[in-house]
């Protein structure tokens, strides 16, 4: 909704100015009936939105706190809430790292702050396709990418695959660059990114390279498309064999071992390390495996991999899935091998946080 800050936010210093409560609320309902209308016809109230500098605020976030300031029961606690309100509506408070106004944070419904993500369905929405096996879903580089990471700024993705966190890049707004092994996924990824509609036209740029990320030279390929270094690495890497991608024996997928499926993560983690800014964040998402009777705990390894290189971690966050593909409709089959073999389902993969550590 888009309203005009000075009318509203005079507004609202002349109510501070006043000493009788039942006043100022009576002002207060009025101007959250009068939003609640412009929700409804951008028209019919012009006296909020002409003459003057205009600015975009969620509907819902105004109307929630013209709502907390008609539940205050004192005085000094009104004033203290109108006086939030017009601190929110004038400075934007923002990290180094994202977007997100902090003097607004309550608008930001739609980001997750806790570890445990419940993720009830696939978001298939423009170009996303669920086709190709072992993607991960849309929902985990959207979350990755709006608190990591500020519009303009580059995100580098060492296993582009389909090339999900590539079209999420064009959806919130920022430059992507997706390296593949393979070229005929590589060409999967032009295609299904093509089919993305950019809202931001010539703003947002999109590099796709067919390569092996353990031996490519990133500084010099991004030399060559006149970019400096990225602000955000997100890497989605083959669960080990769990899914065999291909008969590369470069492909990760390939490893004979657990020590060598991490030796060749290492490497791809020690290339991209330099191209990263520093106090910047690289995020990896990895799950476990079972092997002859065994869990094997592949996403903790992974991430002690990381730690051996000059990255600190952040944040471990646990995130459900419901069903994989090759489990699809064996739910019972998969309840009695549990039973019988004494194991629990996989129901959950992870999301390691890393920083890469400053001088």
């Amino acid at each position: 909704m888009t309203i005009n800050q000075s009318k509203i936010t005079i507004s609202l210093k002349e109510l501070i100015t006043h000493d009788n409560l039942a006043e100022i609320k009576t002002k207060i309902l009025e101007m959250k009936t009068d939003i609640k209308s412009l929700s409804k016809n951008e028209l019919s109230l012009s006296n909020l939105t002409l003459n003057g500098q205009t600015i975009k605020v969620k509907n819902e976030y105004l109307i929630n706190e013209l709502t907390q300031i008609l539940e205050t029961h004192t005085l000094q606690r009104t004033k203290y809430y109108i006086q939030r309100l017009i601190k929110s509506l004038l400075i934007v408070k923002t990290s180094k790292i994202n977007d997100i106004n902090l003097n607004q944070w309550k608008k930001y419904n739609d980001i997750l702050t806790d570890s445990l993500w419940l993720i009830k369905k696939r978001d298939n929405s423009g170009s996303h396709s669920a086709e190709y096996w072992g993607n991960f879903i849309p929902q985990i580089p959207n979350q990755l990418l709006k608190r990591y990471s500020k519009q303009g700024e580059w995100v580098l993705d060492p296993f582009l695959g389909s090339g999900t966190t590539l079209i999420e890049c064009i959806r919130l707004g920022r430059n992507g660059i997706g390296v593949e092994l393979q070229e005929k996924i590589t060409e999967l990824a032009k295609n299904n990114i093509q089919k993305e509609q950019n809202l931001f036209n010539k703003d947002v740029k999109i590099e796709i390279i067919n390569e092996d990320s353990s031996v490519i030279n990133f500084k010099g390929e991004l030399r060559k498309r006149g970019i400096n270094s990225v602000q955000l690495l997100i890497m989605h890497p083959p669960y080990w064999d769990i899914i065999k991608f291909s008969d590369d024996k470069r492909d990760l997928s390939n490893a004979k071992n657990v020590e060598q499926f991490l030796s060749a993560f290492g490497s791809i983690v020690d290339n991209t390390y330099q191209v990263l800014d520093k106090n910047r964040y690289l995020a990896v998402v990895i799950g476990d495996k079972y092997c002859k009777g065994e869990w094997i705990p592949l996403g903790f390894y992974v991430m002690q991999e990381v730690l051996k290189r000059k990255y600190k971690l952040k944040s471990i966050i646990v995130k459900n899935f419901e069903e994989t593909t090759a489990k699809r409709n064996q739910h019972k089959l998969w309840r009695y091998r549990a039973l019988v073999g004494g194991f629990y389902i996989f129901k959950h993969e992870y999301i390691f946080l890393f920083v890469k550590r400053g001088k």
